[in-house]
């Protein structure tokens, strides 16, 4: 991909109050409940008029979601951008969650109250749900190169992305019931991960 030009002034706004309205929903859904808050506070709250919010919004459920889930897609996405290119699909994977691992205890509490908050609605589950589609594709964009002999619309790379996803969220429901070192219950589900040669 070439590159672009930097963006303009206007979409840099929208990023921004996207961002900000987001992190002000989900900041309230974890202080008082997602029932509890309401679309004219997360408003409030991010400096803007309801009007606003549904701009960018169709529902308060949609930009908790956000709030929540979009600051680790950045996280994760970066890690393994990060990685050698020497290192194959999977290990590079296994590589930046190993990375991450060591920043869990600063977000230990945001992780549990994320899990919390999407338990505590059902439409805010099926909000989640959508997020964690758009980590596998973004994952996924950034493992094709890590395949060799990759083909036109090869499954390889979104099954990879897939299955990393599918680990995670069966890591953080054994974390939140049964307790354990999440760290290590997702590496342990990372490795079990195969994806054979196409």
């Amino acid at each position: 991909m070439s590159h672009s030009e930097p963006d303009s002034l206007a979409v840099r706004k929208r990023r921004a109050t996207y961002a900000r309205i987001a992190a002000s929903a989900a900041r309230l859904a974890g202080a008082q409940g997602v029932g509890n808050t309401t679309v004219d506070q997360i408003a409030a709250a991010a400096e803007v008029a309801r009007a606003t919010f549904f701009r960018y919004y169709d529902t308060k459920e949609s930009a908790v979601a956000e709030g929540v889930t979009g600051p680790w897609l950045t996280l994760v996405t970066d890690a393994i951008a990060r990685q050698p290119g020497h290192l194959s699909a999977k290990d590079a994977v296994v590589t930046a969650f190993g990375e991450l691992a060591g920043q869990f205890p600063a977000y230990h509490d945001q992780i549990r109250e994320l899990a919390r908050l999407t338990r505590s609605s059902p439409t805010l589950d099926a909000w989640t749900t959508q997020a964690y589609q758009r980590y596998e594709h973004a994952i996924a964009e950034l493992l094709i190169p890590r395949f060799p002999d990759v083909e036109e619309r090869d499954p390889r790379p979104r099954l990879l992305a897939a299955l990393v996803m599918a680990s995670v969220r069966i890591s953080l429901d054994e974390w939140i019931d049964h307790g354990g070192e999440l760290p290590a219950l997702i590496r342990r589900a990372l490795h079990s991960i195969s994806v054979e040669p196409a």
